[in-house]
């Protein structure tokens, strides 16, 4: 009994720390969610560690923050002459990454050994011992501070792996949409050489960058169709079919387009913006001539609103079509009806259509990006996508009868 009262608790980091780290992680996991996602695999042990990790990019430091469980108030060892060199570099690197400053070019071994407290209360020490960014993926040779440190303070090296952040930021290189992967390892004991280190997070790196990421048949044959040449047209001839009587609006198909492929999603709504104005005009054009077409899933209701708001409005009481839930083409031929003049028309309907079809085909490649990762189950998706925009367009007509 009196051999269990004199073991000594597990160390538990203040709250105000883990809170910090835990705030931490949701920005980096938000801001990586936008570029394309990261995900995890494995758990640092409990108590405190030395990670080491491979290190190509500065977006190293965000995917590990992001990775990392935040009771372990991760800290990252961060380069002084750099990182530390002015004041705003100071406050960024504290606050957004917990980092703390190591000398390359001497007494670095000294400022390692600071956080041997820390890693006896349970944190964890983040490391890149290369000691600057590898060029093509490859590692360099790991010097032996991290190793050091770890053992002075009695604690596991615990070796990552991290693959995709030389093509999400690329040294020397820009911003762009890419999927983080973080493996977390076995721990090592603090006594391993800077080779053995080297060869785990080498192993890992290797595992990890080589893993197939999976994917749906569904998205990549609509991809495949997306960035054809055949993509803007499909999204223009959608949109001016809408305008004119085809009764699926040009914001389902943004639907299922931005979310298989995100980056397209700029030229694809700005493809649909021109059908829904071309075919907005002609169908002015033909119902001013007197001539009528069909327009299913439309309702007598709906006519008579659009008439009232153009007798008092004119052209610009298309501004109210984005939020009424009355089709384009109620619009357009009532406009014309109505004796709308063309220019005006197509001003009125390119500021309410623009902001619409822009605003949709943005939203739905942001969502895109943050189910980049699940995009396995966009053939569920798009299930889910066309029953919701049924019930919705049942709904409206239902409303408007």
């Amino acid at each position: 009994m009196s051999t269990l009262l004199n073991l000594p608790a597990r160390a538990v980091l203040p709250r105000r720390s883990r809170v910090s780290a835990a705030l931490r992680r949701g920005l980096w996991w938000g801001v990586l969610s936008l570029t394309g996602g990261v995900e995890r695999r494995g758990r640092l042990p409990r108590g405190g560690c030395v990670v080491v990790a491979n290190h190509s990019s500065h977006a190293d430091t965000a995917a590990l923050l992001a990775a990392l469980d935040a009771r372990h108030s991760p800290a990252i060892g961060a380069a002084a002459d750099y990182w530390f060199a002015s004041p705003w570099r100071r406050r960024i690197c504290r606050r957004l990454a917990a980092g703390f400053p190591v000398r390359r070019g001497g007494g670095g071994m000294e400022d390692l050994l600071t956080m041997a407290g820390e890693l006896r209360a349970g944190r964890a020490v983040v490391l890149f011992p290369e000691g600057t960014r590898a060029e093509d993926g490859a590692l360099g040779s790991f010097h032996r501070g991290a190793l050091v440190l770890a053992e002075e303070a009695g604690v596991p090296v615990v070796p990552v792996g991290i693959a995709g952040t030389d093509r999400l930021l690329p040294k020397h290189g820009r911003l762009r949409s890419a999927l983080v992967r973080v493996t977390i390892g076995e721990p090592l004991p603090s006594a391993v050489s800077p080779d053995e280190a080297r060869d785990a997070v080498m192993a890992l790196h290797a595992r990890t960058s080589a893993e197939p990421l999976r994917d749906s048949a569904t998205r990549c044959r609509v991809a495949g169709v997306v960035t054809s040449r055949w993509g803007v047209p499909l999204a223009f001839c959608w949109a001016f079919a809408e305008a004119l009587s085809w009764p699926l609006m040009p914001e389902l198909l943004l639907g299922a387009v931005c979310v298989a492929v995100p980056r397209a999603a700029l030229k694809m709504s700005l493809g649909a913006l021109a059908g829904s104005l071309a075919g907005g005009l002609l169908a002015l054009q033909l119902a001013s001539a007197g001539i009528h077409l069909p327009a299913p899933l439309t309702t007598d209701r709906m006519r008579a609103e659009v008439r009232h708001e153009l007798a008092l409005e004119g052209a610009s009481a298309v501004r109210h079509q984005p939020w009424n839930g009355i089709p384009f083409k109620v619009y357009g031929a009532e406009a014309g009806r109505a004796g709308v003049p063309a220019a005006d028309w197509l001003t009125a309907s390119a500021a309410a259509r623009g902001s619409r079809t822009l605003t949709v085909g943005l939203a739905f490649a942001g969502f895109g990006l943050l189910l980049r990762r699940h995009r396995r189950r966009y053939g569920r998706y798009l299930v889910l996508l066309g029953g919701g925009f049924a019930a919705g367009l049942s709904l409206i007509v239902h409303g408007w009868g």
